[in-house]
């Protein structure tokens, strides 16, 4: 048996148009030829895969066990093709073809997921690459060029590597469980009686704060690189620490957690910047991102 041949994108769409449309006479309406020239392709389509493609002996078109298996190849392909013209147009008209994001784990989640639903309204065909980092791990990652835009916190001074700009600031409360002995007081809790308990801690997983404490104060802490994981241990009584607000405003309603009125902090802003680095500066799709970012602040989410 011979080897197949190489079908044209023609030769594809066509074949896809067929099922599509459910017959031959109307494929060739909507690709406006001739039903003749639709079964000529199919055939020259069938003779180039060594395959056939369509149960003949049926009035309507219908699919051969090999046509069922191509069908789906012959969809990517014409897929694949439309994207890498809709993206060459994109680039002829001066767009990037990649945007890269990295965002602080504290930023809010609804207010992220409205930034990315808006720019991919507005640029469809650009790819987007998004990170979720904690404190340090955002600079780090701008910094050696693997994201163009970063959305930091506050620990961290800017070097003249990077331009930045503030974008506001989010409510930290400090929670625990109601099963928690520290959730179980009222009134102010001295700090002195808060740094006997656990205290759930957010680390960094670059170096760029190795030996720095944000907020530490209890004699014992568990370090975790992960939010989601903190917020689990807390709703489970396993310490005590700070959460962005709108994480946990629906625990502290429902009473899964409980706001802690510590002596040193009662709640505490975590104050948010955008930066890229100087020397490169993000091309149009970048920068009406940071612009959304702008006009958008977390306090307004």
């Amino acid at each position: 048996m011979r080897e197949p041949g190489l079908p044209t994108l023609d030769q594809l769409r066509v074949f896809v148009a067929v099922i599509d449309c459910g017959s031959f006479s109307r494929a060739a309406r909507e690709l406006h030829r001739t039903q003749s020239v639709i079964s000529y392709t199919i055939a020259n389509l069938e003779a180039q895969l060594n395959v056939e493609l369509f149960d003949r002996s049926k009035r309507k078109p219908t699919l051969t066990e090999a046509g069922k298996a191509l069908l789906a190849d012959a969809r990517t392909v014409g897929m694949k093709v439309d994207a890498m013209r809709a993206r060459a147009k994109t680039l002829a008209q001066g767009l990037e073809a990649e945007v890269s994001l990295v965002v602080d784990v504290m930023f809010p989640n609804c207010r992220l997921v409205r930034a990315l639903e808006a720019f991919q309204r507005e640029f469809p065909t650009i790819a987007l690459r998004l990170r979720i980092e904690a404190l340090g791990a955002v600079m780090h990652l701008v910094s050696e060029r693997v994201c163009q835009i970063g959305i930091t916190g506050p620990m961290l001074d800017f070097s003249d590597t990077f331009q930045h700009q503030q974008l506001g600031h989010i409510k930290m409360i400090p929670v625990a469980s109601p099963d928690h002995p520290l959730g179980k007081m009222t009134g102010v809790i001295p700090t002195e009686v808060a740094r006997d308990h656990i205290q759930l801690v957010l680390t960094d997983r670059s170096q760029l704060t190795s030996g720095q404490n944000f907020g530490v104060i209890a004699l014992r802490d568990w370090r975790l690189g992960d939010l989601g994981a903190k917020h689990m241990l807390l709703l489970n009584g396993l310490g005590w620490g700070s959460m962005p607000e709108e994480m946990i405003k629906a625990d502290l309603q429902s009473g899964r957690l409980v706001h802690l009125q510590l002596a040193h902090m009662i709640s505490g802003q975590y104050s948010l910047h955008m930066i890229n680095r100087v020397d490169e500066a993000p091309g149009v799709a970048g920068r009406w991102l940071m612009q959304y970012f702008v006009d958008h602040p977390p306090e307004e989410a």
